[in-house]
């Protein structure tokens, strides 16, 4: 177990990579967006451009490591984090920053979808839940890393104490700290085996065999080797499987299955919420300081629920952890749209007056008028001071002439966070490296990664455009939805896939 358990925590650092740019950017383009004076829908596409290069990723990583190979393709991943983390930081334009994220975006595509295939492959049925669950727990743990980052660096910046870091160079920093994980996760992949169902699937048995008894001792192997063999025998053309194969009538159910969780994982919006945690919470007028904290609050939230998610993964199973979740998704996201829409935006002579950048004098002819959503009141605020101005210096605005419930908010989204993190983020990777046969896995998770990816994309491209032109109330109302009628279809189809061998499973699920 103790062999498994570390080869599964560092294939799985490509997911805590993913963790740390997805945590960084939200507090990077509070400084990044003002000094390119980015509109929202460049703001969109700084923010999403790398969910975009992971579709493709996605899409060919999977086939490609069942022609050369999981972990071939995993050192590349680590080589592609480090040049993206690099050249992120060195950008000095929105154009070259978006394009090193793109680049990052490749790696996070390919690593996101090899590790639970990897895991999956070296992992018992006893522990293959909890293992495949490591990713999300690292991804989890670059969140957190990411947030306790950003808030070390914006309270340096904020305190006026540093002699390095000013307005122009901070986001840089947050950006350039993520080269150090990225050279480790290279380095320790070195230390991993080949896939040994891979290698079996390459004929390469002597090899193969070896690796599981490295990792879980001879007897286990020897039953293991036997049971891989009999379902090798089941497929046959292994070299000919494209993406047509996966729409056959005897794939139908799972593919269907992998879709709906992979779909209903990203369109709820956590991406939204994790890409632009520092804006959602400058949004409740709690100030920028403290939108950095409630970060780390955010964060660690969900680190210990994925805990619980591992813990009880492989004991109470994965359906119920699914339908719990989603309900609470639900529950957690339309509370946040009810608190939002209490709120009223009212700027007074003295609140203007607690303001720092020279043109507040510009809101006057404002004062004592009451807004009560907050997209006429953020319109107003850019149409007077400008578009960069205001996205200067949006969070003091905001804390000043905001008036609204904002616990409830917060309680909220961390409901919301705690919900996804013991159910939809790991669950899902989970399910996906069991649903599907040998010789169809690799392909199929990379096929629905892709589609997995392009919702993200899209959810985090148009979210900017969301909170500038439906409000906060809207949007956080559409996803609630969204995610109540996905429990009832999961309801419906969602199967139970634990304590199970991948083989047992491929002959009780093909249909």
């Amino acid at each position: 177990m103790k062999k498994s358990l570390f080869v599964a925590f560092v294939v799985s650092l490509g997911g805590f990579l993913f963790g740390f740019d997805a945590g960084i950017i939200s507090g990077v383009m509070s400084y990044a967006g003002p000094e390119f004076n980015l509109t929202d829908a460049q703001l969109g596409w700084a923010v999403s451009s790398p969910s975009f290069a992971a579709m493709i990723a996605m899409l060919v990583s999977g086939r490609l490591s069942d022609i050369i190979g999981r972990k071939k393709i995993l050192i590349l991943v680590a080589l592609l984090y480090a040049v993206s983390a690099l050249l992120s930081a060195l950008a000095t334009s929105f154009e070259m920053l978006y394009i090193a994220r793109m680049i990052g975006g490749v790696a996070f595509g390919a690593a996101l979808i090899l590790a639970p295939i990897y895991i999956s492959e070296i992992s018992s049925s006893e522990n293959r839940g909890k293992l495949v669950s490591i990713q999300q727990l690292n991804i989890v743990l670059g969140f957190f890393a990411a947030f306790l980052s950003n808030y070390f660096f914006n309270k340096v910046f904020t305190s006026g104490e540093s002699t390095f870091l000013n307005q122009d160079n901070v986001w840089r920093w947050m950006l350039g700290v993520e080269l150090l994980p990225a050279l480790l996760y290279f380095f320790l992949l070195f230390f991993v085996p080949k896939s040994p169902r891979w290698l079996f699937l390459k004929k390469k048995n002597q090899e193969a065999t070896s690796v599981l008894i490295n990792i879980h001792g001879k007897t286990f192997a020897e039953k293991e080797v036997v049971t891989i063999l009999d379902g090798l025998k089941l497929s046959e053309n292994n070299e000919k499987i494209r993406i047509k194969d996966l729409f056959k009538p005897s794939l139908k159910y799972v593919l269907i299955v992998g879709l709906t969780i992979g779909i209903l994982q990203q369109i709820t919006g956590i991406n939204a919420i994790y890409f632009y945690a520092t804006s959602i919470f400058k949004q409740t007028g709690i100030g920028t300081d403290a939108a950095f904290a409630s970060g780390i609050l955010l964060s660690l939230t969900t680190l210990v629920f994925t805990v619980v998610a591992i813990l009880l993964i492989d004991k109470i199973g994965r359906r119920p952890l699914l339908l719990f979740g989603t309900l609470g998704i639900s529950i957690s996201l339309l509370l946040c749209a009810y608190g939002f829409n209490q709120a009223t935006y009212k700027l007074t002579t003295k609140k203007i007056a607690q303001l720092k950048f020279p043109s507040k004098e510009n809101l006057l002819q404002f004062s004592d008028k009451t807004f009560t959503n907050d997209v006429s009141f953020k319109n107003t605020m850019k149409s007077t001071l400008g578009n960069k101005v205001y996205l200067e210096n949006e969070g003091d605005i905001l804390e000043v002439a905001t008036t609204m419930n904002a616990t409830l908010v917060l309680i909220g989204v961390l409901g919301f966070i705690a919900c996804f993190a013991f159910s939809l983020g790991p669950v899902m990777w989970v399910m996906l490296s069991e649903l599907f046969p040998n010789l169809y896995r690799g392909l199929a998770i990379g096929f629905i990664g892709f589609v997995n990816s392009f919702v993200s994309w899209v959810v985090q491209l148009v979210f900017p455009w969301e909170l500038s032109n439906i409000g906060n109330t809207l949007s956080f109302f559409i996803f609630g939805i969204i995610a109540l009628i996905g429990f009832f279809i999961m309801l419906k189809i969602l199967p139970e896939t634990k304590g199970k061998s991948l083989e047992e499973l491929e002959i009780e699920l093909l249909k």
